[in-house]
């Protein structure tokens, strides 16, 4: 795509001598934290957008979510000033940190541009072109322009195709058999698991999660207990301001859920709680620890980690990519792995994890 368009080349190399830099980006914030990060591209509501709030506050009063907050941009004027506020102030750091998490900071170094692009506000091609001439300018490092527009040229293209060539059938695929149901409190954040909290509360709060939020908290989550794919899609597409269904289903099903059984990723995006601690997640301000698999303080995500390469160990077996991690299961003794899936199955029965609603007075 990048030699049709044209884009970050050098003749007929790709610009800094190398097609992707994604090693460049997965840094993670540092004890200090993300420090002063820019505040998001914020819209008062006109009066059309605020009936449209009133309207809704009035019909769908006991439906999950808050409209209290709700700034996105609305119009083309709107959705161009957001653009170029993530040019400038958001852009050149966007790469370094595009992987990072950190507690009470939902907004980072990402570019909130994705719920104007969906809506048509914004093209796709006027996106790119703007990054590619930040880079050019100066204002941006190539690592931060490759990975951005890696995301819109590459990645949307490519999930944009999935979803064109293999709908309808593709919304029911359910590769790994998951049948959990989605636990209640993705709907109210009620969950004493402090990632969870912090992502699903933002999301009810603001309609907008980052991407590891999404594929290595929430996502994650789901697919370790075997929640049925299609409730988990069912989900992101009520709670996302940016979630089209073309889209959205390829990344929860195919990217996050591995509902699709490789066609779209080539391997399960799983891991302990140790990643989600490694990359900034709230692992301090939790009662569970993230290095333990089993035992009350044993961190759900290590649990079901562990627990997920027990159950699909022969199939995960036959894949290259998660050969090591299947490997590392014969060093839990029959007894480790007896405590693994009784763990594991108090969590599916929500004895762990979940926090009882405050009753009002």
């Amino acid at each position: 795509m990048r030699k049709r368009h044209n884009i970050l080349m050098d003749g007929a190399e790709p610009e800094g001598g190398q097609w992707n830099f994604d090693a460049d980006n997965r840094e993670a914030f540092g004890p200090e934290g993300p420090g002063q990060v820019p505040p998001r591209a914020m819209f008062a509501p006109s009066a059309l957008t605020q009936e449209v709030i009133d309207l809704v506050n009035t019909r769908f009063a006991n439906h999950p979510g808050s409209l209290s907050s709700f700034a996105w941009p609305v119009t083309r004027a709107q959705a161009l000033e957001a653009l170029e506020r993530f040019v400038q102030e958001r852009l050149a750091l966007f790469g370094r940190f595009e992987d990072a998490l950190w507690p009470g900071e939902p907004w980072l170094y990402h570019s909130h541009l994705s719920a104007a692009l969906n809506l048509k506000l914004l093209s796709a091609r006027e996106v790119v072109a703007r990054v590619e001439q930040a880079y050019k300018d100066g204002q941006a490092p190539l690592q931060s322009a490759e990975g951005f527009i890696r995301q819109i040229l590459g990645w949307r293209e490519y999930v944009r195709g999935i979803y064109w060539t293999q709908m309808p059938g593709y919304c029911e695929l359910n590769a790994l058999n998951a049948q959990e149901d989605l636990p209640e409190w993705f709907w109210t954040g009620h969950t004493d698991m402090a990632c969870l909290q912090d992502a699903i509360a933002q999301t009810l709060q603001y309609g907008y999660a980052h991407h590891i939020q999404r594929l290595m908290v929430t996502g994650l989550f789901a697919l370790l207990l075997g929640v049925r794919p299609q409730q988990v899609h069912a989900w992101y597409l009520s709670v996302y301001v940016d979630a089209v269904e073309w889209v959205e289903l390829p990344n929860t099903l195919g990217m996050s859920q591995y509902g699709d059984g490789g066609l779209m990723a080539s391997k399960p995006y799983v891991a302990t709680g140790k990643y989600i601690q490694r990359m900034g997640g709230n692992c301090s301000g939790c009662r569970y620890d993230p290095a333990l698999r089993e035992g009350d303080r044993a961190c759900p995500y290590t649990t079901l980690y562990w627990d997920f390469l027990m159950r699909h160990e022969t199939a995960l077996a036959k894949n290259p990519r998660m050969a090591l991690q299947v490997k590392n299961l014969a060093r839990l003794s029959g007894n480790e792995r007896q405590a693994v899936a009784a763990r594991a199955g108090a969590i599916r029965r929500g004895e762990v994890g979940a926090t009882p609603q405050l009753k009002s007075h």
